[in-house]
């Protein structure tokens, strides 16, 4: 704090004048400083989010038309907005095993409501071996170039097997893969996609605190010339898992190369569990990325200035009172903007479903079904007056 916000202890004068008198202006002092911090702190109040309107029922599940033989039903993924048409790019659990027979799956909506299951953009093996590299798909993030004019499609592709008491190995050894659309120009994000290889992975350039899961999630942005994304990973071969935490990557280009930031790593937005970040860049320049988070009902939240720092994650809850209809929320697939500072945010959440079983594991197999929430951005605003 500067001098121009407090007022300054002139100590040897302080010291001149009796202890009672010096008493008193200390204690004086200590009161106005406190008040001017009060104050700014009050005047400083950070941007949150709102909820403006919450559906209270999911609006894609396993019962939609279309979904038919998606057994376990949606997970993640990313929702846009073309030409007043959503797109819904998710994974579907369409088999066993659980989390492992999995449809990379294309849906549309011209009115957030009511959805038509487009396309298969891929389809995992279902491999439950440990031995193929693509048992499981996950995680489908479109992403447009606009240098080369093509939509960008980055998924997470995991080894799968049955788990041991010491290691969680059901999808480990996630690495990236980035596919890139047939068709040139916007509308070519309907596919389909051609894959162009790995982008990342675990291996002798990870960061300390990436573990056996690899790389479970992905989500590149551009900052001026330079591309950014966030990555995710746990130390899975230890159980209980203790974290799942993100990092930065950045390359100059989609295609790469993608460099780790480790002397960012991993960000400090959740003490213990963050997944599938998704940013949004908003008009004034500032940045907000929305995340999976275990606070319960509720996503993840945090902003930047510049892409690059992030702020101690807030939490957004959205179900509640008579619109709880899941047993746990997941995971948040992007802020879709409406208008300013006016966006609609979709989620995947498992429903609640009487008498639905477990796994070994103790995860609830109620099928994944999505719902969606109106959300305001609220901005910093001055919450107190000087003199209050």
């Amino acid at each position: 704090m500067n001098g121009l916000l407090a007022p300054k202890l002139n100590l040897p004068t302080l010291l001149e004048t009796s202890s009672a008198q010096a008493g008193i202006r200390l204690v004086g002092s200590l009161a106005i400083l406190a008040l001017f911090s009060w104050t700014i702190l009050a005047q400083t109040q950070g941007p949150e989010l709102i909820v403006s309107k919450q559906i209270d029922r999911p609006v894609l599940t396993i019962h939609s038309s279309g979904a038919q033989g998606n057994k376990y039903g949606f997970e993640g993924g990313r929702v846009l907005k073309i030409d007043n048409m959503y797109h819904l790019f998710t994974s579907e659990m369409v088999a066993d095993p659980h989390w492992v027979k999995m449809k990379l799956a294309l849906w549309v909506s011209s009115d957030r409501l009511h959805w038509s299951r487009r396309a298969t953009l891929l389809e995992s093996s279902g491999d439950f071996t440990g031995k193929d590299q693509r048992a499981a798909l996950w995680s489908p993030m479109p992403v447009y170039d606009p240098k080369d004019g093509r939509w960008n499609l980055f998924y997470v592709a995991y080894q799968a097997a049955p788990d041991t008491p010491r290691e969680w190995l059901t999808n480990h050894e996630g690495r990236i893969w980035r596919a890139v659309s047939a068709v040139p120009g916007i509308s070519g994000i309907n596919g389909p996609y051609e894959d162009a290889g790995i982008v990342m992975q675990r291996g002798k350039d990870s960061d300390r605190w990436e573990g056996l899961q690899g790389t479970d999630s992905f989500f590149p942005y551009q900052i001026g010339d330079k591309w950014y994304a966030f990555y995710g990973s746990a130390h899975t071969e230890t159980l209980p898992i203790s974290s799942w935490q993100v990092g930065l990557a950045s390359a100059p280009d989609l295609a790469g190369a993608w460099v780790r930031r480790t002397e960012v790593n991993p960000l400090k937005v959740e003490p213990r569990f963050i997944e599938n970040p998704i940013v949004t860049r908003l008009k004034d320049v500032m940045f907000v990325a929305v995340y999976d988070t275990d606070a319960p009902n509720a996503i993840g939240y945090t902003f930047s200035t510049d892409g690059i720092y992030w702020s101690a994650g807030q939490h957004l809850v959205v179900q509640k009172d008579a619109g709880l209809w899941a047993t746990e929320v997941r995971t948040p697939l992007g802020l879709v903007e409406e208008g300013p500072d006016s966006f609609t945010l979709f989620y995947t959440a498992n429903e609640k479903v009487a008498g639905a079983s477990t796994d070994k594991n103790g995860i609830v197999l109620t099928p994944g079904s999505m719902g969606m929430v109106e959300v305001q951005l609220k901005r910093g605003v001055a919450t107190a007056a000087a003199g209050h």
